[in-house]
């Protein structure tokens, strides 16, 4: 039998496991839209906007409640700065921090009528 390996040693014998990240590459903040209004188009034109920025939109659609006023802006792993972030593209929206890694994203979008200006499709 062959077996291959390699060795080292480091100072004290540990090893850094840090994901090693390439050179100019971002990690992209994968986003899930919900639209919490009755207002029709607002998921889609609001991950036009996402992704116009950047920002890995994973899925848009409605959200269980339709009578929201407030946009929501959900840290998902535990990074409120990818929530900012996100808030930040958007222009509204309260930032907040419910982890739930089961959804293997990083961030969770619910609109509020709030967000129907600042995603207008007019410049």
């Amino acid at each position: 039998m062959l077996a291959l390996g390699v060795w080292w040693s480091v100072g004290g014998g540990t090893v850094d496991t840090a994901p090693l990240v390439i050179p100019g590459e971002r990690s992209r903040i994968k986003v899930e839209v919900l639209n919490g209004t009755t207002i029709d188009g607002l998921a889609r034109r609001t991950t036009q906007k996402l992704r116009e920025h950047g920002v890995d939109v994973v899925f848009f659609g409605s959200a269980s409640n339709s009578t929201t006023d407030l946009t929501l802006v959900i840290a998902r792993r535990g990074d409120p700065s990818a929530a900012a972030h996100v808030r930040d593209v958007l222009g509204v929206g309260q930032v907040t921090d419910e982890p739930a890694a089961q959804l293997l994203l990083d961030v969770t979008v619910i609109l509020g009528r709030d967000a129907d200006a600042s995603v207008s499709t007019r410049n």
